[in-house]
């Protein structure tokens, strides 16, 4: 890669630093530390941006580099190179790193092998840890007298989880949020309770029962996070619908899950674009709904069922949690499929619990962090960011509006954020652009990434945004209530890797004979908290425990569907979903392997591979491609360059039979592409 000539300087100065230690990781730590020192010392660069931060060519030149001799020097049994290793600090201070020094484990290999081994043990502990209100406590932890699939959980236990979310001092930040141009607001945890308050009064009086289901279709914002947690603390069900949708998907989730009313907003102001949201409602249903304004007043007219916000809302701001059983519904999320009606699928009062707990022991949230996850409640990463971020007694970070530009990294740098999610999509985007650089995210502490698969070159360039920090890899599901596989802050961190399965889940990686491989299709271990027990719309028994094979040792295994390799030093790539693996020339590989490949061509913004039987002969690649300029048409020399490409990266007996141009890939609204529809495409 090319660097400027003061790029080049502070990298040979830092090489030099570095050069006299034969060791990796003490050269990459010494070098690390001279250019975070060099690029923080205030003397004017043209190349480092206003926090004073080198650029990422720099780091990601020196990474690679150090390790250009990890494997050669034998050390690479160990696994791929790490960009990241926890300091004595980190060990010692991360909420992990206390827990496992509480239970005597000094690595966590051994912590997670007691957290699987000692279910009930471990899942009370840890519920005690986000500090779980309950209002009865339970009689048992874990009951499995029924067998591991219908594993009770907090057996008599009585609470409203949202009880939960508001142990920390009234004072406290409980959200800071900003809109482009304006100044950043902050809500303190006192001021949202009583905002959630007056929600759950305003369904009390406008006629809503305990167990209604009440939709919402928002975007992330201040007022979306205390109407959710307002209809759930009345006792009623959230319907999550996410914001993106078209009247028929809005129209047919709110079928399924029997909505009785709608929350959502005029419109969606995006990059300065107005996006109508109201209009998509009111074509998708008839049930009333509640209409919040954009700007400072209504945009649009409303139906006479329909009501403004303003008057809805209710003055009167205390309100006692309706109490309920564990197992009671909160919340009903659609899974991101491509083919019929989606999958919805409740959480209970407990989910919440997953996801906090994942939140303190993966993605390390304190007290006092300030976490940003662009998303949207429909999504269950919405859901999860506000309960793994007020269950830890930390702050939500919301940027209203999109997550592209030079205004979120800019209120990255003001709000002080200390955890940062992303969907990888948004990184390429940021890597593209180059505005993130201009930013001091010196606060941050930890990143993390779930949604797709992450491309190692993106994620080094994502890690070096803070000076080198962990990057999180974070893998799951709705029906998981966060995630199976992810990585820890107290294990080495390696761009694109997951380095442990997450506390409190195990699963096996079966092969195609359903023998335990280093490489195949995932299978849950139940029980754990956060796993769907029902569906709504499906027979949950066939949809994911009926003919999945019996493995020795093992009383049930739990169908999930991705795709998974493990590597030296027991880490883990993601391999996308199963049926997204193709067989070219009687050699399997999965689509994400074949696109890593792919996005790293020049002039390539991102593709999707597919496997189709064109002419019905062999399966054939094509490969959908989505391009950086506008060059207007495929070229052959991209052809090549791609053909190239894969042949030199993964096999030379794989060759694309066609190249699809694309303006944009078909996205699920957790950012999922939907290969299903370009095939469609295809036969069309």
């Amino acid at each position: 890669m090319d660097l400027s000539d003061s790029q080049n300087e502070i990298y040979r100065q830092a090489l030099a630093v570095a050069v006299d230690d034969d060791d990796c990781l003490r050269r990459w730590f010494a070098a690390v530390e001279f250019v975070r020192a060099k690029s923080n010392s205030g003397v004017h660069n043209p190349d480092v941006g206003n926090s004073g931060l080198a650029k990422p060519p720099i780091y990601r030149r020196l990474w690679e580099e150090i390790f250009s001799g990890w494997n050669a020097a034998g050390t690479g049994a160990s696994g791929p190179a790490p960009i990241w290793i926890p300091s004595v600090d980190i060990n010692r201070e991360s909420n992990v790193g206390r827990w496992m020094a509480e239970q005597g484990f000094a690595k966590f290999f051994e912590f997670h092998r007691w957290s699987i081994k000692e279910r009930g043990e471990f899942w009370g502990q840890a519920a005690a840890k986000v500090n779980v209100q309950f209002r009865q406590p339970p009689s048992s932890v874990l009951d499995t007298s029924q067998g591991v699939t219908k594993a009770a959980w907090f057996s008599d236990a009585r609470l409203n989880i949202v009880e939960s979310c508001f142990q920390a001092r009234e004072s406290d930040v409980a959200i800071v949020a900003r809109k482009p141009g304006r100044a950043i607001r902050q809500i303190t945890y006192g001021d949202l309770r009583r905002q959630a308050n007056r929600v759950s009064n305003s369904l009390v009086d406008a006629g809503f029962k305990v167990g209604d289901a009440i939709a919402v279709v928002l975007p992330m914002t201040a007022w979306s996070i205390p109407i959710y947690l307002g209809i759930v603390q009345a006792g009623c069900m959230v319907v999550s619908i996410a914001d993106s949708f078209a009247p028929p998907e809005i129209a047919s989730r709110l079928e399924i899950a029997g909505a009785k009313m709608v929350f959502t907003y005029d419109c969606q102001i995006r990059a300065g674009k107005k996006l109508p949201l109201f209009k998509r409602v009111e074509e998708a249903t008839d049930l009333p709904v509640v209409v919040l304004s954009a700007g400072e007043c209504l945009d649009v007219d409303l139906r006479n069922q329909d009501f403004d916000w303003g008057e809805f809302l209710v003055e009167r701001d205390e309100f006692e949690p309706i109490e309920a059983s564990a197992q009671e519904t909160i919340n009903v999320l659609f899974s991101s499929g491509t083919t019929g009606d989606p999958k919805a699928i409740p959480w209970n009062h407990l989910t919440p619990v997953k996801c906090a707990v994942d939140g303190y022991i993966h993605q390390d949230i304190r007290p006092g962090d300030v976490c940003a996850w662009p998303t949207n409640l429909g999504w269950m990463m919405g859901p999860w960011l506000i309960f793994a971020s007020l269950m830890n007694e930390a702050t939500i970070a919301l940027y209203e509006d999109a997550p592209m530009g030079a205004g979120f990294g800019e209120f990255i740098q003001d709000a002080a954020v200390t955890m940062l999610g992303v969907v990888p999509t948004i990184v390429k985007a940021w890597r593209a652009s180059g505005e993130m650089e201009l930013f001091d995210w010196s606060a941050i502490r930890v990143f993390s990434s779930t949604g797709e698969s992450s491309q190692r070159d993106d994620m080094v360039y994502l890690s070096s945004l803070a000076d080198i920090k962990p990057i999180i890899e974070y893998c799951g599901g709705t029906e998981i209530g966060g995630g199976y596989v992810t990585s820890v802050v107290v294990e080495p961190n390696i761009p694109a890797v997951f380095n442990t399965p997450a506390a409190g889940s195990e699963f096996l990686l079966l092969d195609e004979e359903h023998e335990i491989a280093e490489e195949g299709e995932v299978f849950l271990v139940p029980p754990t908290i956060g796993l769907s027990s029902r569906l709504v719309n499906r027979d949950h028994h066939a949809t994911y425990y009926a003919d999945v094979p019996n493995v020795d040792g093992y009383q049930q295994l739990r169908r999930h569907g991705d795709h998974f390799r493990r590597l030296a030093g027991s880490v883990y790539v993601a391999g996308g979903r199963v049926d997204d693996t193709m067989n070219l020339g009687g050699i399997k590989i999965s689509s994400a392997e074949i696109e890593r490949v792919l996005n790293a061509v020049d002039g390539v913004k991102e593709t999707a591979a597919v496997a189709v039987n064109l002419d019905a002969g062999p399966t054939s690649l094509v490969v959908f491609v989505v391009l950086t300029g506008d060059e207007g048409a495929v070229s052959e020399s991209l052809t090549q360059a791609m053909n190239v490409a894969i042949k030199s990266n993964l096999n030379p007996l794989f060759k694309i039979s066609q190249l699809v141009l694309a303006d944009s890939l078909p996205r699920t609204a957790s950012g999922k592409v939907m290969r299903r529809k370009l095939r469609d495409r295809l036969a069309t």
